[in-house]
């Protein structure tokens, strides 16, 4: 029988402070299993193995996260939206090492298009962009800027990688500038860049 007290949420939320203390790459079943004072077994009921407990993590870091940067963005559009969400964004990063290297991971699509979380993310982050005037295919590519940028600094912030004596936080700004720039001049497809035929 399942452990009186133990919930699939309540191990999740467990799994992740300790993502968060040791490592994400740290949390096992046993550990867990140590520190609710039961045997592995007795968790099984609750999640199905190390992969299930490491996606419930990602699922449940994405939701908090999006929260934090729906919270940001409230009411702003453009640049100030854009430096909210980014702030919003390496600031979970970096308090939450843990539970941010489980967004990372790779998730299943059906557990992805089922998610709340997930679809809130999509749609704030999208409607952010869709202000700049930016349509698919360009939307997905400036997701992907965003995300590997924002990911990236946090990832080399995190390790101490910059040793540089400028501060990180206005290295950070002078990013965000970038970025809007370049959201505000966005290279459009091939077909608009090309010059038109002349029929023959």
């Amino acid at each position: 029988m399942p452990r009186a007290g133990l919930t699939a949420d309540r191990i999740t939320s467990a799994a992740a402070d300790l993502a968060d203390e040791a490592g994400f790459e740290r949390v096992s079943l046993s550990a867990l299993a140590r520190h609710f004072g039961v045997k592995d077994a007795s968790l099984y009921s609750h999640v199905r193995n190390l992969q299930d407990l490491r996606t419930r993590i990602a699922l449940l870091a994405g939701g908090e996260m999006i929260d934090r940067i729906a919270l940001a963005v409230a009411g702003r559009a453009g640049k100030d939206a854009l430096k909210a969400f980014a702030d919003a964004y390496r600031g979970y990063a970096l308090q939450h090492p843990g539970r941010y290297a489980a967004t990372q991971i790779r998730i299943d699509q059906a557990l992805v298009a089922d998610s709340p979380a997930m679809r809130r993310t999509a749609e704030i982050t999208y409607g952010m962009l869709r202000a700049y005037g930016l349509d698919e295919p360009d939307l997905t590519d400036a997701v992907r800027l965003l995300r590997s940028t924002f990911h990236g600094y946090c990832a080399l912030e995190s390790t101490g990688a910059f040793g540089a004596p400028r501060e990180v936080a206005e290295s950070w700004g002078r990013a965000v500038d970038a970025l809007h720039v370049a959201l505000v001049n966005w290279p459009r497809g091939e077909r608009d860049r090309q010059p038109p035929q002349v029929p023959r």
